[in-house]
């Protein structure tokens, strides 16, 4: 069995992992094993597993599992493939298995345990401090972490690809945690094996495939997909021949289409020129803004579309003639970069980090201009994420900040332009990650998934209802495990005043919960622990603890409340609904001197705020506004106020009783 003290000493005697680089598999003599197999691995308990790999052609070779001394004879088929099943105990260790193809190499230092893989988008992907931010009480889970050797992580590499892969690319193979470790560890992920070891004693081993920013058809197999009209055309030509080159090839002529139409219907774009790049155009009239910042933060709500900026810089004679780079740290969203009437470059990514080359024969000494244009095709837009810079291209020791005040104009609205394309090596293409950080990993044995995605698909929550459970179902169908426990978070509180107007968070909650009509799913919902002004909330404590309980009643069988109240039925009487839920584990409550967070709309489709109590095990609500009630809606917004909890201490799930599509 697994013991603390042995772990402490032990992990005093293990290099970490990250002083190491995997790539696509491990090669031990003629043996090659995937990256997902390495020291320190975790592999499900009781049950049996998957072990595979290539060797030379026809070759026989043993493998020996220490738990049993059990001695297994493999022979790689014509293409050197191999794969066995190997029967594993209830959890301990540590263990090893050793390959001998006339060269015996070992994998030491295996736990068997409980496997989970973690899954999703930003929320996920978080680690305990890195770029997404610093968790809550980071300094003290740092430390804390030293008392969990028994966790281990694998990340996967991000990587896209337009043909399902056999391998993966992981950085530093399975990492144990340890104060150090666990700072590149999926916070959610984190907090959840935590809870659970800290129930069960139990190693646990969690495989995380995360990326930012992704929607879920690009997590899903294109063989799915293809049910689906929205998505079967792209997969259709990736299975038809096309590639990243033809797409780039493709992407690069349609940018500069869209750059040369904006260029014509640009107000600066005058005698053939865009006079308000060029360096002698009077801008005496224009506006000033301190940049870095969003327009909507300095004086010009509203406005989407483009914006020109301008600033005049001080060039010292030792640059004259020499190569520069112009620096920037974020733009929203697009950019075309001038320098002394000049393009210089220009970038149709969201938020991406500019650096651009300025040739040296455009370079002189004393005043030169710099002009930008942007593009923002909703939300806020703007310079506005620093550093803001010129420098040297071969010496980034010597520096001009341009942050401060610039010059700016309006151009055109973007009800005027035609929509940018999106960009060509996008991750956001149907099937691209799965097929390469998904499909590789199907023959790894697991327990479950938890999940965490949903905001970047917010503005097509009525696809999501139809994309997200095709995805659970196809995952389970391709893992060959059965139907696997699949629980995942529905997106926190967040006033998104950096999303799109499209964007539809309150419907994609929805949608998520209706997901729970999937047998052996389960839903967190975090309505309470997100952020108003954070995308990434820091509580990602909660989050995992959530999730842990959801696992340890559906999966483990505890006896225990694991979701807050989950809207059941409504009664209509005369001007009041009566509503029922389940999950109401000793009673429900108000956080809070009254419930919050309701509406009521009658035939109309007119919402209005409500009254509401708490009668039993019933919320009783109405409005003075509406005398024939006919829905409720609960926590219907980005960022709602609402306080309804279970005894439990659980929130309950937003909510509509209607199913008006077209209302928001």
């Amino acid at each position: 069995m697994v013991t603390k003290p042995f772990y402490q000493t032990l992990i005093n005697r293990i290099l970490l992992p990250g002083l190491f680089l995997f790539f696509i598999n491990i090669s031990y003599g003629q043996v090659v094993l995937p990256a997902c197999f390495t020291d320190n691995m975790v592999l499900q308990q009781q049950t049996k597993v998957n072990l595979w790999g290539t060797e030379t052609p026809g070759k026989n070779f043993t493998i020996i599992t220490s738990w049993n001394n059990k001695t297994y004879k493999v022979t790689g088929d014509a293409q050197g493939n191999w794969k066995i099943r190997v029967s594993t105990p209830v959890y301990g260790g540590p263990y090893t298995i050793t390959f001998n193809d006339g060269k015996i190499t070992t994998l030491k230092n295996i736990l068997i345990g409980e496997v989970w893989v973690c899954s999703g988008q930003s929320n996920m992907e978080m680690q305990l401090t890195g770029f997404y931010g610093d968790v809550l009480n980071l300094k003290y889970e740092l430390a804390d972490a030293a008392n969990y050797p028994e966790i281990r992580m694998l990340k996967i590499d991000n990587k896209t690809s337009f043909a399902p892969l056999d391998s993966v690319q992981t950085k530093g193979g399975w990492a144990i945690c340890t104060p150090i470790t666990v700072r590149d560890f999926s916070a959610v992920a984190y907090f959840f094996a935590k809870n659970l070891f800290i129930d069960k004693h139990i190693p646990i081993g969690i495989i995380n495939s995360t990326w930012g920013g992704t929607v879920a058809e690009a997590w899903t197999s294109g063989s799915a997909l293809k049910t689906m009209p929205a998505f079967a055309p792209f997969v259709k030509a990736a299975e038809s021949g096309l590639t990243q080159e033809k797409l780039d090839a493709r992407y690069r002529a349609e940018v500069r289409k869209w750059i040369d139409t904006i260029n014509v219907k640009d107000p600066g774009f005058q005698q053939g020129k865009l006079l308000w790049a060029e360096p002698g155009f009077d801008d005496s009239a224009w506006q000033k803004m301190a940049l870095p910042t969003y327009w909507e933060l300095a004086g010009v709500p509203d406005y989407d579309g483009t914006m020109w900026f301008r600033k005049k810089v001080t060039i010292p004679a030792a640059w004259a003639g020499r190569d520069l780079k112009l620096n920037m740290g974020g733009i929203d969203d697009y950019d075309v970069s001038y320098f002394n009437g000049a393009e210089i470059g220009h970038t149709e990514l969201f938020i991406y980090k500019r650096s651009y080359t300025i040739p040296g024969n455009l370079v002189k000494a004393g005043e030169n201009t710099i002009a930008i244009r942007v593009f923002d095709n909703g939300g806020l837009g703007g310079i506005n994420k620093g550093p803001l810079q010129l420098s040297l291209a071969t010496d980034t020791t010597g520096q001009i900040d341009l942050a401060g005040q610039w010059l700016y104009h309006k151009a055109n609205v973007l009800t005027l332009l035609p929509q940018p394309p999106a960009q060509s090596n996008s991750p956001n293409r149907p099937a691209l990650i799965y097929n390469a950080m998904i499909n590789p990993i199907l023959s790894y044995t697991i327990k479950g998934v938890i999940w965490y995605q949903g905001e970047s698909n917010a503005d097509k929550a009525m696809q999501y209802r139809q994309l997200f459970p095709l995805l659970i179902n196809d995952w389970r169908q391709k893992w060959n495990e059965g139907n696997f426990p699949f629980y995942f978070v529905q997106i926190a509180n967040y006033a998104a005043t950096d999303q799109p107007p499209a964007a539809n968070w309150p419907a994609l909650r929805d949608a998520q919960l209706s997901a729970l009509t999937v047998p052996n799913t389960g839903m967190a919902v975090t309505i309470d622990v997100g952020d108003a002004n954070r995308i990434h909330p820091q509580n990602k404590q909660e989050t995992g603890r959530r999730l842990a309980l959801i696992a340890r009643a559906k999966t483990y069988g505890e006896n225990i409340p694991y979701s807050g109240p989950i809207y059941k039925s409504q009664i209509i009487s005369r001007d009041k609904i009566e509503l029922k839920f389940t999950h109401i584990d000793n009673g429900l409550l108000a956080k809070g001197d009254s419930l919050k967070g309701f509406t009521v709309a009658g035939a109309d489709k007119k919402f209005y705020p409500a009254r509401a109590i708490i009668a039993g095990d019933k919320v009783i609500v109405n409005s003075s506004d509406v005398a024939n009630p006919v829905a409720v809606r609960y926590a219907w917004a980005n960022n709602p106020l609402c306080n309804l909890y279970n005894g439990a201490n659980l929130p309950a799930s937003p909510f509509r009783t209607d199913n008006w599509d077209n209302v928001r």
